[in-house]
This record gives structure tokens, C-alpha cells and sequence, in this order.
């Protein structure tokens, strides 16, 4: 697997996720500011929980999407969100 850390993300203290009906997507909202989520970043931001590590997270995520590049996306776009601050 592309990451075998031990890091189990979980969102930061300040970060809520959350659907929004209205605009059907999944938001993160902060203080002062709301991130909309595209394609299935609210689906994997809802297993950070801090109880899977990364590849528990790619593990879940590979059974629900076969074939899909998963062990190679889903560590970059954690990175992504950890280097913003709604991760830790």
C-alpha cells in the first residue's frame, strides 16, 4: 500500500463536516470560511474519524470502488488536507 503510517486522520478541532442539501455537496465548514467538497472528499473525510489509519481508510474505499486508483489518490488528497490545516 502507497502509505503505511500510522497516522489516524481525524478532522482538526475547528472543522465540521457536513452535506448540504441546497447545494447537494458535502461542506467543510471553519471558522470564517466554507470549503465545498468535490467528487467523494466528504465520503473519505467521514472515515477520518481517528479509529483507521490511512490504509485502513484505502482499504475501506478499495472494497467500495474496484478498480478505482484508490491506494494512490486517497493518501495524496489526505496530504493535501493535512498541509491545509482541516486535518490532523
Amino acid at each position: 500500500m502507497a502509505d503505511a503510517s500510522p497516522w489516524r486522520p481525524v478532522l482538526a478541532r475547528s472543522v465540521i463536516l457536513r452535506y448540504d442539501r441546497v447545494r447537494d455537496a458535502d461542506l467543510l465548514l471553519m471558522p470564517e470560511r466554507a470549503v465545498r467538497l468535490s467528487g467523494t472528499g466528504g465520503r473519505v473525510l467521514r472515515l477520518c474519524d481517528g479509529s483507521r489509519t490511512v490504509a485502513g481508510i484505502v482499504a475501506e474505499l478499495s472494497e467500495a470502488f474496484p478498480g478505482a486508483p484508490v491506494e494512490r489518490e486517497v493518501p495524496e488528497f489526505l496530504e493535501r488536507v493535512r498541509a491545509k490545516g482541516w486535518l490532523r
